[in-house]
């Protein structure tokens, strides 16, 4: 009976690569420890009862040290949100009254309005403060004299 544990074992190790959940591996596990009890003893019950209790077993006490070590809030800034906080160069003047305006972010260009309703000439650092609708809010950035 123990070859049957051990394939059942590689079945849930292969269904566990093939997905993200890290649910089945544990499974695989409970059926190694199955395939241990088939060793000590003939009895169908007992191996299915080592199986489900050894896989509960490592199913609960391993998702708080995994959740420990993953951090599934930490939202990672993609597309259009990775620019904010950054710095950026005027290319075409903003212009308080229409909104009219470019910024030039990490080699890109945005169309941008300024969040204070003042002009920004060109080639002044900015700084982008959020996004409304499809222009870059930002504000000039403040030169520190040393």
């Amino acid at each position: 009976m123990w070859y049957i544990w051990l394939i059942a074992a590689g079945i849930f190790f292969i269904v566990e690569i093939a997905t993200t959940g890290f649910l089945i591996f544990w499974l695989g596990i409970g059926a190694l420890f199955a395939m241990c009890a088939s060793f000590i003893t003939d009895v169908l019950f007992i191996q299915t009862l080592v199986f489900v209790i050894t896989s509960i077993l490592f199913i609960f006490l391993t998702k708080p040290l995994l959740s420990k070590y993953v951090d599934k809030d930490k939202a990672v800034p993609t597309n259009a949100y990775s620019v904010l906080g950054k710095k950026g160069i005027v290319t075409v003047p903003i212009n308080s009254l229409d909104g009219t305006g470019q910024v030039k972010v990490d080699g890109e260009i945005w169309s941008a309005k300024s969040s204070n309703n003042v002009d920004i000439p060109i080639n002044t650092e900015v700084e982008i403060l959020k996004i409304d609708g499809v222009k870059l809010v930002v504000t000039p950035k403040i030169k520190e004299e040393v």
